[in-house]
C-alpha cells in the first residue's frame, strides 16, 4: 500500500510539472485567467482545481482501460477516427510550438537573470533534457519529484509573506465589475491545460497500468495545482497594478524576499524544464507510432525542430494556433465529460 502512495504522488508531481510551465511560473497566466477578477478569481481556481481532479483522473482511467500508449489512440477513442486525427495533427503542431517556445524561455532566463549568452542556455537546457530521456519515465518522474515540491515551498514562503502584509483582507475581497471572461476563465484555463498535458499523462497511466494509483494521482495532482493557485493568487493580489508586470512573481519575490530572489530563478527554470521534457516525452511516444525509428532517433530530431523554431519569430503563428486550441481544449473537455468510462478490458 506504501508503494502506492508513493506512485501516487509521483504521478501527481508529473500532472503538476506537466500543466506549470513559463506563464505558471512568472504568475503571468495566474494575472490574466484569475488574479485580474480579485475574489472572483479565487472562484475561478476553485472550479479550476475541481476540473483538474476530475478530469485528470477521468482521463488516465480511460487511459488505463482502453491501454492507450499515445495520446493519438486516447483522442480517436473519445471523438471517434475522422475528427480524432484532426485534433492529433493540432496537438502535434502545439507540443512542437510549446517545446520551442521553452527552449526559448530557457534561454532567456540564461541572458537576462545570469548575463549567460541565450544560445549556450538553449544548448545546456537540449543536453539536460537528452540526458533525462534517455533514462525514460523514470526520468520524467525523478525530475518532477524533484522540482513540484521546491516549487510548492517557494509558494507557500510567498503566500506566507504575503498574509503579513498590511491591508491583505480587503485585497483578497477584492471584488471586480462582472465580465464575461469572468466567467469562462476556469474552464479555458483547465481545458487548455488538460488537453496539451494528455500528451504525458495517457502514456504515463497506461505505463503504470493501475487504475487505483493514476485515479488517485489525477485527485492528488489537481488539488495540489488548486492549492498553488491559490497561494500564488494571494501573492499576486497583494502587487499594486499587478496586470503590468511580464514577471509579477519575481516582482513579489524580489520585494518580499530578496535574499531568496536568485533561488527563485532556478525555481523558473525547473518548471520550464520539466514543461520541456514532458512534451518531448509525449511527442516521441506519439511519433514512436508512425515512424519505426529508435526513440533517441526521434528524441533527437523532435529537440533540432523545436530548436530551430526558437530562433524564429514564433509569436505570429502562437497567435494563431493558440485561439484555435483554446476551442479545440473546450471541445476536448466537453467530449471527455460526456464520455462513460469504458468496460475494463
Amino acid at each position: 500500500m506504501k508503494n502506492k502512495w508513493s506512485a501516487c504522488i509521483q504521478l501527481a508531481a508529473v500532472y503538476v510539472g506537466t500543466v506549470v510551465g513559463a506563464g505558471f511560473a512568472t504568475g503571468r497566466e495566474i494575472v490574466v485567467f484569475f488574479s485580474q477578477y480579485g475574489f472572483y478569481g479565487l472562484i475561478g481556481i476553485l472550479i479550476s482545481g475541481i476540473i483538474f481532479a476530475y478530469f485528470g483522473s477521468k482521463l488516465m482511467r480511460i487511459s488505463v482501460r482502453i491501454k492507450a500508449t499515445s495520446y493519438q489512440q486516447f483522442t480517436v477513442y473519445l471523438f471517434g477516427k475522422y475528427i480524432g486525427n484532426i485534433i492529433n495533427l493540432a496537438l502535434l503542431l502545439m507540443l512542437i510550438g510549446v517545446c520551442a517556445v521553452m527552449f526559448s524561455g530557457a534561454g532567456a532566463v540564461f541572458e537576462e537573470q545570469l548575463g549567460i549568452n541565450k544560445t549556450f542556455g538553449v544548448l545546456f537546457t537540449i543536453v539536460l533534457a537528452l540526458m533525462v530521456m534517455m533514462v525514460g519515465t523514470k526520468g520524467l518522474f525523478a525530475v518532477n519529484t524533484f522540482v513540484v515540491p521546491i516549487m510548492i515551498s517557494f509558494s507557500l514562503i510567498l503566500f506566507i509573506l504575503s498574509v503579513n502584509l498590511p491591508g491583505f483582507g480587503e485585497k483578497i475581497f477584492l471584488f471586480q465589475d462582472v465580465s464575461l471572461k469572468m466567467f469562462t476563465s476556469p474552464f479555458s484555463y483547465s481545458a487548455l491545460n488538460l488537453a496539451l498535458s494528455i500528451a504525458v499523462l495517457v502514456p504515463a497511466a497506461t505505463e503504470i497500468g493501475d487504475e487505483e494509483v493514476v485515479k488517485w494521482g489525477g485527485i492528488i495532482g489537481g488539488i495540489a495545482l488548486m492549492l498553488i493557485l491559490i497561494s500564488s493568487h494571494f501573492s499576486l493580489m497583494m502587487l499594486s497594478d499587478v496586470e503590468q508586470f511580464s514577471i509579477p512573481m519575481a516582482t513579489i519575490m524580489k520585494t518580499l524576499a530578496p535574499q531568496l530572489s536568485w533561488v527563485y530563478i532556478l525555481v523558473i527554470y525547473g518548471e520550464i524544464f520539466t514543461s520541456v521534457i514532458g512534451n518531448i516525452y509525449g511527442l516521441e511516444r506519439q511519433l514512436r507510432s508512425y515512424i519505426p525509428l529508435p526513440s533517441i532517433v526521434i528524441i533527437g530530431g523532435i529537440i533540432l525542430v523545436s530548436y530551430l523554431i526558437s530562433f524564429v519569430q514564433y509569436g505570429t503563428l502562437l497567435s494563431w494556433l493558440y485561439p484555435v486550441f483554446g476551442y479545440i481544449s473546450l471541445l476536448f473537455l466537453l467530449f471527455l465529460w460526456i464520455k462513460p468510462l469504458p468496460e475494463r478490458r
